[in-house]
């Protein structure tokens, strides 16, 4: 089924709507959520600034997905938004709550996605990991020196033919090919021979780019059949993020960010999932909580905290 001609199902508790949209019509007032995840010990959670100001930057709204929320809750706030991010971060990728609720918007995505309702996800560095999982139900990571460097990607391909990169800019897609600016911050990787070898990985996901420095991993996928991408790289820290000196500032790396940006924040449009009111949808985006300075104490220069209700 064609999800831009289609019948768009939504479900506000026991109420069903149904919203027919066709090709030629889009949302221009998109709203992401994007993942919390447990900040250190203290019971709390965080979402670093950078993710929403990367959404924002493409002309979408943020709407916090808050930890240890029960399913119907989850499942409320997606027949709410437009699309999901799975930020990058370091909890564990099976028990945390990160990983919880990811496996509850991974299931309800792939659900929509089959019924005809475009629903977009997008996991960066742990999201692409925690992609990785859902799919293959298999921890497969094997540990890289990839924790602090910027690196150019190595594209395969027929990634010029993929949704990701099809219609990237010229100047772009060459600055991603030959200059060090998708920054890695991460100590493990899905190793190509891993995912080759693993049948549900490699049905599912098309590999876009791959690195290599101590061994060969996958930086870029989507999904052959749904609206489902992964950078094991960051593509929002290149205009955001500060601390670290490998991230790339130039105008070539911010330019690419914000590709991918409106690429994703595009694919967003595509979906006409509303909260049931205006009131409840003011309530739920992140304007209601304020960014602190962290820079001196993390790798991000803002987070949001969520102070846990218990």
């Amino acid at each position: 089924m064609n999800p831009l001609r289609c019948a768009t199902l939504l479900v506000f508790c026991n109420t069903v709507l149904i919203l027919v949209c066709n090709a030629d019509e889009r949302n221009d007032r998109p709203i992401i959520g994007v993942l919390a995840q447990e900040y250190q010990s203290s019971g709390n959670s965080y979402i670093a600034a950078s993710y929403v100001k990367f959404l924002e930057s493409a002309g979408a709204r943020v709407v916090p997905i808050r930890i240890s929320q029960s399913e119907e809750e989850y499942e409320k706030l997606f027949n709410s938004l437009n699309g999901v991010l799975f930020p990058g971060g370091g909890v564990n990728l099976t028990s945390s709550g990160y990983a919880k609720a990811a496996s509850v918007f991974y299931r309800l995505a792939l659900k929509a996605n089959d019924q005809g309702d475009f629903f977009p996800v997008w996991g960066t560095c742990l999201g692409f990991e925690e992609l990785a999982y859902l799919t293959s139900g298999e921890l497969i990571l094997t540990a890289t020196n990839t924790s602090n460097v910027s690196l150019p990607l190595d594209f395969m391909p027929d990634a010029k033919d993929s949704r990701l990169f099809k219609n990237v800019p010229e100047d772009v897609l060459k600055a991603l090919a030959t200059e060090p600016i998708t920054a890695n911050s991460h100590h493990w990787s899905v190793s190509v021979k891993s995912f080759y070898m693993n049948d549900k990985l490699r049905n599912f996901y098309r590999v876009l780019t791959t690195n290599k420095v101590d061994l060969e991993f996958i930086s870029t996928m989507e999904a052959y059949k749904y609206p489902i991408y992964g950078t094991q790289w960051h593509p929002e820290k290149n205009p955001f993020e500060w601390t670290r000196p490998v991230i790339s500032h130039s105008p070539s790396a911010v330019k690419a960010s914000f590709y991918i940006a409106d690429f994703f924040v595009n694919e967003a449009r595509k979906n006409f999932h509303r909260f049931s009111s205006k009131e409840e949808e003011t309530k739920a985006l992140i304007y209601n909580y304020n960014p602190v300075f962290t820079g001196k104490v993390s790798s991000f220069e803002q987070m949001y905290i969520f102070v846990s209700a218990s």
